[in-house]
C-alpha cells in the first residue's frame, strides 16, 4: 500500500490559526516562567525501541530482496561497480541497505518538515512570528534572527525564539568548545545573522529536496548560507544536516 502523508481534514482560517497560536504561546509563557525545561522535552529513546527494531529488521530484509531482484536498484548497483578489493568486503545487500538508509533519511527530513505545516500550513514561520514579539527565554524583542524551536516533537507547532534563547535552551553555547564543526557553524551563523532552519533548508534545497519558501530572496540567502557552511566545515550538505540532527537543531 502506498504511503499517504497525514493531512489535516479540518483546516483553519488565518484568523483561527493566529488565535490558536496566541493561546499556544501564552500557554508556554506561563509554563516556562515556572520551569524553562518545558521548552525542550524529548521522548525517551527506549519508548520507540520496539518500533525501531521492527523498522530495522524490515530494512534489512527488504535490502536483501532488492539486491537479488531485477529492477532499478539492481541496475544501479551494476552501474556503480566497486574496486575488486572492496567488492570482496561490501556485499550487495549491505550496499542496498546503505542506499535505503540514505533514502530514508531524506524521506524523514521531508516528512518532518511537513509536520510543521499540518496545523498552520506553509506560512508557519510568518504566522508564528506574527503571534509573538518577545523571546520566551530571554524576554528580549525578537529581531530577524528568529529560530523556530519545537518544545515537543509531537506535531505541535514550533515556538519562535531568539538565537540566544534557542542556544540557551539547547545548551549549545558551552557544548561546542571542542567541536570545530560547531565553532565554524556558530561563527558563520552569527556573522550572517541567520538561523539553523535557514541552513537546513538551504542544504536540502541544494540536495534537490526543496521545501516551500516565503520568497525567492530567502531561497538565495539560505543556499548561500549552506554553500559557505560547506566550505567552512569541509562537509557536504548531507553531513551538515547530520550534524544538526545530532545537535537537535
Amino acid at each position: 500500500m502506498k504511503y499517504q502523508r497525514p493531512v489535516n481534514n479540518t483546516p483553519l482560517s488565518k484568523a483561527e490559526k493566529l488565535d490558536m497560536l496566541d493561546h499556544y504561546i501564552q500557554h508556554y509563557q506561563a509554563l516556562a516562567a515556572l520551569d524553562i525545561g518545558v521548552l525542550n522535552r524529548k521522548a525517551p529513546r527506549e519508548a520507540f525501541s520496539d518500533v525501531l527494531d521492527r523498522v530495522g529488521h524490515m530494512l534489512l530484509s527488504e535490502s536483501v530482496k532488492l539486491a537479488e531482484a531485477d529492477g532499478p536498484v539492481r541496475a544501479f548497483l551494476d552501474a556503480n561497480t566497486l574496486p575488486t578489493a572492496m567488492a570482496q568486503r561490501l556485499p550487495d545487500d549491505f550496499r542496498v541497505f546503505c542506499l535505503v538508509l540514505n533514502s530514508l533519511k531524506q524521506w524523514v527530513s521531508a516528512e518532518q518538515a511537513a509536520t510543521d505545516r499540518y496545523l498552520v500550513g506553509g506560512e508557519v514561520r510568518a504566522l508564528c512570528r506574527e503571534s509573538c514579539q518577545h523571546c520566551l527565554v530571554t524576554g528580549e524583542p525578537l529581531g530577524e534572527d528568529v529560530e523556530l524551536h519545537h518544545p515537543v516533537r509531537d506535531g505541535r507547532p514550533p515556538l519562535p525564539l531568539s538565537s540566544k534563547g534557542h542556544d540557551q535552551i539547547e545548551g549549545q553555547i558551552s557544548s561546542v568548545a571542542n567541536d570545530p564543526i560547531g565553532q565554524a557553524l556558530f561563527a558563520l551563523r552569527s556573522q550572517r545573522n541567520a538561523s539553523w532552519a535557514q541552513l537546513r533548508r538551504g542544504c536540502l534545497d541544494l540536495m534537490g529536496q526543496p521545501v516551500p519558501w516565503p520568497s525567492k530572496a530567502s531561497v538565495n540567502s539560505a543556499r548561500s548560507f549552506a554553500r559557505k557552511a560547506a566550505t567552512a566545515t569541509e562537509l557536504d550538505y548531507e553531513k551538515i544536516i547530520d550534524w544538526m540532527d545530532q545537535r537537535g537543531v
